[in-house]
């Protein structure tokens, strides 16, 4: 039995997973995302007695080669190596994984991409992200940042539109995923017409086919489409798991599929975005998994 953690920084949630790999999940919480100490604590009060292997999918970026934590969601976390922390408090393994890398393994290897050697995973609702996993196991980088495709700069050659230069989240300008998640759509359509609106007002008029609409959807799908085929074009998956609030949308992500399959450096005859739901679930098993996985491995 594997103890996991999907934890983002509104709340925290809990399951424990057997070899059915299937979580059941026992309970949540809210993330004391500024306090490292109340962090701790509650990781230990959820987590309980035992001594099984912990596996936590986390909102942050891990370095592979110190295992400190970088996260704008969880700021108490940065700079700390959590899962050594936490290892100490529990008297059990802990193993920490980004949220994004723990949802790409959970596809790989149980999800949708089983049977694929290479995946690439996306992530496009509130924000932008990314993972990938070859042959079964995720390829962290140098710096812990693989497959994080949202995190450069945006262009919209395609429609040759000018695009603002938004501040992103993290630290730089112009980040793709400025522009290219929910909230982007939103800025597209004040930037383009001056006219406010949310996400899913503005996707049903593309829809029903609104001029207004029509013209920000298109910039969006060149935006985050040309984005998108770079990636392709540098890990060349053969499959696509996308998640996340827009990916819900399988009218905007056909859109997308078409966009990026055209813009390959080799167009795709098949579809490569696939969306999947229960992505909170699949964290918890892509964190379950990692925990096994790590623990098998220190004991060969």
């Amino acid at each position: 039995m594997i103890c996991c953690f999907d934890i983002g920084g509104s709340k925290a949630v809990v399951a424990d997973m057997g070899s059915d790999n299937r979580p059941v999940i026992r309970g949540r919480q809210a993330t004391p995302a500024r306090d490292y100490d109340a962090f701790r604590e509650m990781i230990g009060a959820m987590a309980g007695p035992g001594d099984a292997p912990v596996g936590i999918s986390i909102a942050a970026v891990i370095d592979p080669s110190t295992g400190l934590a970088r996260s704008a969601n969880i700021p108490c976390i940065t700079g700390r190596n959590v899962a050594s922390d936490l290892s100490a408090d529990l008297g059990r393994p802990v193993h920490v994984m980004n949220d994004a890398n723990a949802f790409a393994l959970a596809e790989a290897q149980m999800g949708a991409g089983v049977g694929h050697r290479q995946v690439l995973a996306a992530i496009i609702g509130t924000g932008i992200g990314g993972a990938v996993v070859l042959d079964g196991r995720v390829m962290t980088g140098a710096t812990g940042n693989a497959g994080e495709w949202g995190h450069g700069p945006a262009s919209a050659m395609r429609t040759g539109t000018i695009l603002p230069a938004i501040e992103c989240g993290c630290g730089q300008v112009g980040c793709v995923d400025t522009l290219g998640a929910a909230r982007g759509i939103e800025r597209l359509h004040d930037y383009l017409h001056g006219v406010d609106g949310d996400s899913f007002g503005i996707l049903a008029a593309w829809r029903s086919g609104e001029e207004r609409a029509t013209r920000t959807v298109d910039v969006f799908l060149d935006i985050v489409g040309g984005a998108l085929a770079n990636t392709v074009n540098l890990v060349d998956p053969s499959i696509i798991p996308i998640s996340g609030g827009l990916a819900q949308d399988e009218t905007l992500m056909s859109a997308l599929d078409v966009e990026v399959r055209q813009r390959c450096l080799i167009e795709r005859g098949e579809r490569l975005l696939v969306p999947v739901r229960g992505g909170a679930e699949k964290a918890l098993v892509g964190a379950a998994i990692f925990a096994r996985e790590e623990h098998n491995a220190g004991n060969a």
